[in-house]
């Protein structure tokens, strides 16, 4: 992707690996304009130090667990693209996520916030701004390894997605003993696994020369993802991965948001609906190959725009 006097917007560019990422993109592609969706606070923290960098950051104030928070975010970015204000738009990158300590927690419009923010916030933002890219266009999106929810892969600390639709999933309650840590756990896997099924939909509706990927960073030691995650989840992080952050198994934020700018930026190749580990297209898994759910879900999900 040509990312010259263009225009890339952010989600989760403020903490962890996507503001790795924002630096590294900020520092190897110094014309690109970087426009961040953040909660205010969260904005004003990061912005002298991308902006130490580059002159060309935009702050703009979005609660990705709302619907019109997120509808006057995109409303402003299409203003200023209309405008001129921004250069054309070549990349759009939906990093934001999170992982919370039971399945009860709702947003100001009734959805369980980990699907909310995870897969609702997603459809809603690129929905909006997707007929503004310029081809050729990259869209990202950040998902994980947990949706395998399988030992090899999680360790057994995760529990398996369950994916009963997503009218029932997007509701608080929707998983067994919902007030437990574990159903915070599922509820996490299992929007991840809603994620990759975004992905593969909307890859079939782009026009050819918009590409989406889903991005798996792995596991990645300081993230801050897990610090509402509750039970042992936040001490596993912090004790017990580290150490293994000398081995192939872990990557600091810093090396994992240079993995995910690349994706972000091109440099790794892949055909549109892929989904990459870390720095090579690989197979999800094979609940992630589902063309009803996924046709389900977007249907689903425009009900709700």
């Amino acid at each position: 992707m040509d990312t010259a006097t263009r225009t890339l917007v952010m989600t989760g560019a403020t903490r962890g690996i996507g503001l790795e990422a924002a630096r590294d993109i900020l520092r190897r592609s110094p014309e690109t304009r970087l426009v961040v969706l953040t909660r205010a606070g969260s904005g004003a923290e990061v912005l002298p130090g991308l902006r130490a960098i580059s002159p060309h950051v935009t702050v703009i104030d979005t609660n990705l667990a709302s619907k019109a928070s997120i509808a006057a975010a995109s409303a402003q970015v299409e203003d200023m693209l209309d405008a001129g204000e921004l250069p054309p738009l070549s990349g759009i990158a939906c990093n934001a996520g999170v992982h919370l300590d039971n399945a009860l927690h709702s947003t100001v419009d009734g959805y369980e916030r980990t699907f909310a923010v995870n897969v609702l916030a997603t459809h809603l933002l690129l929905r909006r701004l997707h007929p503004h890219l310029h081809a050729p266009a990259r869209i990202v999106v950040t998902v994980s390894d947990a949706h395998f929810g399988d030992i090899r892969h999680t360790g057994g600390i995760m529990p398996r997605p369950h994916w009963p639709g997503p009218e029932t999933v997007s509701k608080p309650g929707a998983f067994k003993n919902p007030a437990r840590v574990r159903a915070g756990r599922r509820a996490y896997t299992t929007s991840k696994l809603g994620g990759i099924y975004l992905v593969h939909e909307w890859a079939r509706r782009l026009p050819p020369e918009v590409e989406i990927l889903s991005y798996n960073p792995s596991l990645v030691m300081g993230t801050g993802l897990a610090r509402e995650a509750g039970g042992a989840f936040p001490w596993v992080m912090s004790r017990l991965i580290p150490p293994l952050a000398a081995t192939p198994l872990v990557d600091t934020p810093q090396v994992a948001g240079h993995k995910l700018a690349d994706v972000i930026l091109g440099a790794i190749k892949a055909p549109t609906g892929s989904y990459i580990h870390r720095t090579r297209p690989m197979k999800s898994s094979g609940e992630s190959y589902d063309s009803d759910r996924e046709q389900t879900l977007w249907e689903w999900l425009e009900q709700q725009a």
